[in-house]
């Protein structure tokens, strides 16, 4: 693919070579893997489970996991065209020739994705239609606790924790190399493994029927679990996107598994039970993360990240280095309550955006209906801190479609709104906003049987909020969009008869679904009716005792204890978090007796792990709990009934952190603003680097700096930015070998120990030439001449094309053109600006004058090679010159 580069646009999403990614000898590993993500670059460079299982694998000498990103359209046009296979990242190596593809799929609507990946690499769709000469086509996340509508196209599902099977797979698929196994019997090993589902062992009987197991004693597939996550690799040297990754920031994961017991949440139940990793492994995770990188921005993530136990001894303990370091800190998924007044006085400290907040219903009813344990006064004491600290802007999350739910619900939504906007009064710029999500019901959730609300009903809900809300100037409606909920809500529930559809509406070109303006519900209701089906089939209720399309696939919860929440759920029934109360016998944990579901879970290998017994975060006016006033952990304290259906109350782990002492107020930083010294910083842009943008390559050369410890400059204001300036920006595609940057920074520092900081912690392709100090004032001399050379790389036969083209363009008097600006079509001579110095065998010298205009470089050259395709030159900035300002400086090489 590398080849094709000049035609790609953004091409940066294809050179593989960020900070932190691996290269290995092919020769020398026994296994080679593809991580494939079915979406674009930087939407796939936003997910940790990729960073996770792509460290995990290359830490083992003899396995080498790549990358692989869906192309956008334009992109698989180019590929089509010119018949070069999709192909990993590192070293654009066709995945036809590895030994396994493994893709992520973290939605519903990525499927068609899947196979579009497939056929762009030439591998067949369909499981049956490979062999041992294919490489194994395989799956994990979320969605493969019931992705039966890709099950045909699948070889293996991965259920669970990836981590705990990935590495045991390759070692079959390497074993099975060396023995030269068919593929039959490559499924059958694979298949003995923890969380591996191999559909081809399972016969579809047709929709509503259950599955037929082919093979005795593999009727049904537990999830695999990395029962400690302290035990977990983790990875400390995360890769780290080229351009700008949706999510672009360190992302640490602090906890798995929520037990909130929130009934219509898909998550919560299928990676239970909750394990935390201790403060000390955090803050080793962090510390040298964060030094290795260069991130300017932390994210704890978890499925409920204020219910971590120990979150105020955390974000405190990492406060104090992210405040003098200018690191930002993010606390995603905060639950209503689940912040002390002293962390959110903290967090304010670092920034105060909006923050988002899911009541999920309005009234209280509906709120204990689906068990979210969260009340009015809760969500108003908390909104009323988060004034009080200097928010602004609020976002309360909600879902309509919810089973009970009426028009009373409805508006109570409204109703919640303005109690939250009047505890912000005297707020300046005071926005809430009310962002509605049609509700889904999800496989192994208590709702799993329920149906969906139809189109026509999720629009009148939305059309009834949108009448009621127009009043309000300060309270804001967002929705999501209800026909990719629809869509969502079919895959969620489908079975095998599905995956026609999904293959025929690829071949319609249903593409990246899950992007509103790529969505076509049109085209995917007339594929389901083409293949004999409605939307309805899946969306309609279902029965207790129907077979579902799931049963075989087990993530540990039972359906005894599903469908207890569901009965509780009718009677608006609160389960309380069986961390902290009475378990609920979900049929996960194995310990104090209790026997898992999973079969391979033995006795107390499977529990709640928590840092703490108890939050560390008290209500207000308690002390927060200190070790030596909390119960013993692992069992000391006796089970205490909480009702009918509870039993006994599970134990907590500590984890082997230390005894938790709050830290000291945090210093304050250095004043980060002072100037102290001023540098030019030259630098050659080659090979890879040529293919990052201007704003690529700011954002590369900020972290190549904190990750040399350099301390910049920085700019006053709310989002305090280093005082980096860049030279005329170079075009994509173009190298250069005199490059620079001007950096000002808040320590005083010598040329040459820049040098020696900053050359190490350059990526691939970008390389330090010299430093030379600066005066201290801000405007700096731009080149006014520089220097290119183009460079021939095509085939023999037409180097004469590209010499006679110079030297036509040498002897011209001028050489009209016409390029496209913001204003519109402009007409200019090129000979006033480029003049051409020599010309040989496959070569051309250029001096460009920009004392008049400036014009791309890689326009002109294209210009005068309009007969050639740019994959068959290159061009290089060679040297700049200076005006007098500076004395007629002259850097080149």
């Amino acid at each position: 693919m590398r080849e094709l580069l000049p035609l790609l646009q953004r091409p940066s999403r294809y050179i593989g070579t960020e900070w932190g990614s691996v290269r290995k000898d092919p020769s020398q590993v026994t296994a080679r893997l593809a991580l494939a993500f079915p979406d674009l670059y930087e939407v796939g460079m936003s997910y940790l489970g990729q960073k996770i299982l792509y460290s995990l694998v290359n830490n083992r000498t003899e396995f080498w996991a790549e990358r692989v990103y869906s192309p956008d359209a334009e992109a698989a046009a180019v590929l089509r065209e010119h018949k070069v296979p999709l192909a990993t990242l590192e070293s654009d190596t066709p995945l036809a020739q590895l030994d396994a593809v493994a893709f992520h799929v973290t939605h519903e609507l990525c499927y068609t994705n899947v196979l579009f990946m497939l056929d762009l690499a030439g591998i067949p769709l369909r499981a049956e239609e490979r062999d041992e000469r294919h490489p194994l086509v395989m799956a994990g996340g979320g969605c493969a606790f019931n992705a039966e509508p890709l099950a045909p196209f699948m070889d293996v599902l991965v259920l669970g924790d990836g981590e705990a099977v990935l590495c045991e797979i390759l070692e079959v698929i390497a074993t099975a190399k060396r023995e030269g196994l068919a593929k039959r019997e490559l499924l059958l090993r694979l298949k003995d493994l923890p969380g591996v589902y191999v559909p081809a062992f399972f016969e579809f009987q047709g929709p509503g029927k259950p599955l037929k197991p082919l093979i005795a004693g593999y009727e049904r597939v537990d999830k695999a679990v990395m029962s400690d996550l302290n035990q977990a690799e983790f990875p400390l040297q995360p890769i780290m996107a080229l351009g700008q990754a949706v999510h672009d920031r360190l992302t640490v994961e602090i906890a798995r598994g929520c037990t909130r017991g929130c009934r219509f949440c898909h998550a919560g139940m299928v990676y239970r039970p909750v394990r935390e990793r201790g403060l000390d492994r955090l803050d080793e995770i962090i510390g040298t993360s964060l030094a290795g990188t260069g991130y300017e921005e932390i994210s704890f993530l978890s499925l409920s990240t204020g219910d971590y136990s120990a979150l105020d001894g955390l974000f405190e303990q990492s406060f104090e280095r992210c405040m003098s370091e200018q690191v930002s800190i993010s606390l995603p998924s905060l639950r209503v309550g689940s912040i002390s007044g002293r962390l959110m006085g903290l967090m304010s400290r670092i920034r105060r955006t909006g923050v988002t907040l899911a009541p999920e219903a309005g009234s209280q009813r509906l709120r204990d209906v689906i068990n979210k344990g969260v009340s009015e006064q809760d969500l108003m004491d908390h909104v009323r801190r988060l004034f009080e600290n200097g928010w602004q802007q609020v976002k309360l999350y909600f879902m309509i479609g919810l089973p009970t739910e009426t028009e009373e619900d409805i508006r109570a939504i409204l109703d919640l709104c303005r109690k939250v906007e009047a505890q912000g009064r005297g707020t300046k710029r005071l926005q809430v906003t009310a962002a509605v999500s049609p509700f889904v019901p999800k496989p192994h959730t208590p709702f799993q049987w329920e149906r969906q609300a139809s189109l026509k009903e999720i629009q009148g809900k939305i059309a009834l909020l949108r009448e009621i809300m127009r009043p309000y100037k300060r309270i804001k409606l967002r929705w999501h969009e209800p026909d990719m909920s629809l869509l969502e809500g079919v895959f969620s529930r489908a079975g095998r008869e599905l995956a026609p559809v999904v293959e025929r509406a690829y071949r319609k070109g249903a593409l990246f679904t899950s992007w509103v303006d790529h969505l076509d519900l049109d085209k995917w209701l007339e594929t389901l009716e083409e293949e004999g089906l409605t939307a309805g089939d899946f969306l309609r209720e279902r029965g207790e005792d129907e077979p579902l399309p799931w049963d075989h696939l087990n993530p540990g919860v039972t359906k005894k204890f599903l469908l207890t929440e569901r009965k509780r759920a009718g009677e608006a029934k609160i389960t309380p978090d069986c961390r902290y109360d009475a378990c609920r016998n979900c049929g996960v944990c194995a310990f104090q007796g209790r026997t898992s579901s999973l079969a391979q879970i033995k006795d107390a290998e499977l529990r709640p792990l928590l840092v703490f017994p108890e939050r560390d975060q008290a209500p207000e006016g308690h002390d927060v709990p200190m070790p030596d006033e909390v119960p013993e952990v692992c069992g000391a304290s006796e089970p205490a009934a909480v009702d009918a259906d509870a039993t006994s109350t599970p134990a907590a782990s500590g984890q082997g952190s230390k005894p938790w002492v709050r830290p000291k107020p945090p210093i304050v930083a250095e004043d980060l603003t002072r100037r102290a010294g001023h540098f030019r910083i030259w630098f050659a842009k080659t090979g890879p680097a040529a293919w990052l943008s201007t704003l690529e390559l700011q954002a590369v050369f900020e972290r190549c700096l904190r990750r040399a410890g350099i301390k910049p400059s920085f700019s006053q204001g709310f989002h305090p930015l280093p005082l980096v300036s860049f030279g005329r920006a170079l075009p994509v595609g173009v190298e250069s070998r005199v490059e620079w940057i001007n950096l000002f920074t808040s320590k005083p520092y010598e040329p040459e120990q820049l040098e020696r900081l900053l050359g190490p912690a350059l990526p691939e392709g970008l390389s330090l030439t010299r430093v030379e100090r600066l005066s201290m004032g801000r405007k700096q001399p731009q080149a006014v001449i520089e220097e290119y050379e183009v460079i021939y790389t095509g085939p023999g036969e037409r180097a004469d094309e590209f010499r006679r083209a110079w030297e036509a363009f040498a002897a011209a008097e001028s050489f009209p053109v016409v390029r496209e600006t913001k204003r519109g079509h402009s007409s200019m001579d090129l000979r006033k600006v480029v003049s051409v110095l020599d010309v040989g065998e496959g070569w051309a010298r250029l001096s460009c004058d920009w004392s008049e205009r400036y014009v791309s470089p890689l326009f002109a050259v294209r210009e005068v090679l309009s007969g050639l395709p740019p994959t068959q030159w290159r061009v290089t900035k060679t040297a700049q010159h200076f005006g007098e300002s500076d004395q007629g400086a002259h850097a080149d090489v």
